[in-house]
């Protein structure tokens, strides 16, 4: 009698096992995503023709949809300077003049040390016309940053800075430190109201103990100039404190002209 009082128990048990691990695998597909679970991409291009853009991993559309761009208009000369600023070794103020000789606009990327360590730099770009975007706080390999509060704090700590500064609010545009990024991290920086900015020209300007030669750089960047380029450059370079004159004279004998990351709206 009592066998059959309690042979439903096992049975029981099992459906009630069942239930659990498929509550518990319902759990982990619907989780929010963390970046030690998203697929990070480096930032890359491949240049296959003279005064073409170059082709990348990534669709403009699909970026587009997360506001995020690398290039501007394709049929128009109009291509724009952006500077990542780490820290200040005394060539900014070389470029800067170069800028305003030649009335260009550009964008500086910045992270919070610079913000820190030069604000009379940072307050003669916003008093020059320039705009200062955001480079996050500690220009971290965005692989290591865990989740959605991490990353807002990255920006927000730089914004803080730059409001103490200027007394104004940062213009919300991003530059992932490294060129990496993920989707769900460029969806984060959108949430936020940012829009991300990319490139479609660079070259090896940031090694400060090893400098490109002037004279081939300059050769370099007016090969692979296009219409529509964001052309990415380092304030730390001495090269470009050099050559900042006179590239921008060299782009504008080949008939362009320079906007504002402003136009991406």
């Amino acid at each position: 009698m009592r066998h059959k009082q309690y042979c439903w128990i096992l049975p029981a048990l099992i459906f009630i096992c069942g239930i659990g691990i498929l509550v518990q695998q319902a759990m982990k597909e619907t989780a929010i995503p963390t970046a030690a679970s998203i697929r990070f991409k480096n930032w890359g291009l491949s240049f296959q023709e003279e005064g073409k853009a170059p082709v990348t991993e990534v669709t403009a559309q699909e970026l587009h949809a997360l506001d995020a761009y690398y290039l501007g208009n394709e049929e128009e000369k109009k291509i724009y300077l952006t500077f990542d600023a780490g820290f200040e070794n005394g060539n900014t103020e070389d470029i800067l003049d170069a800028l305003k000789k030649h009335n260009v606009p550009a964008t500086f990327f910045v992270v919070g040390h610079y913000l820190e360590s030069a604000p009379d730099m940072i307050s003669r770009m916003v008093e020059e016309g320039h705009t200062v975007g955001n480079h996050t706080y500690n220009h971290k390999d965005m692989d290591s940053v865990k989740d959605a509060a991490e990353f807002q704090q990255e920006m927000m700590d730089v914004e803080e800075l730059y409001r103490q500064i200027t007394g104004k609010e940062m213009v919300k545009y991003y530059r992932p430190p490294q060129g990496k990024f993920s989707e769900e991290q460029l969806k984060w920086a959108q949430e936020m109201g940012y829009k991300t900015f990319f490139w479609s020209l660079a070259y090896v300007d940031w090694e400060k103990d090893n400098q490109p030669d002037g004279t081939e750089s300059i050769e370099k960047l007016c090969k692979r100039i296009h219409p529509g380029a964001i052309v990415l450059l380092h304030s730390t370079s001495s090269t470009n404190a050099e050559i900042m004159d006179e590239l921008i004279g060299r782009f504008k004998e080949m008939g362009y002209t320079f906007g504002d990351l402003s136009d991406f709206s």
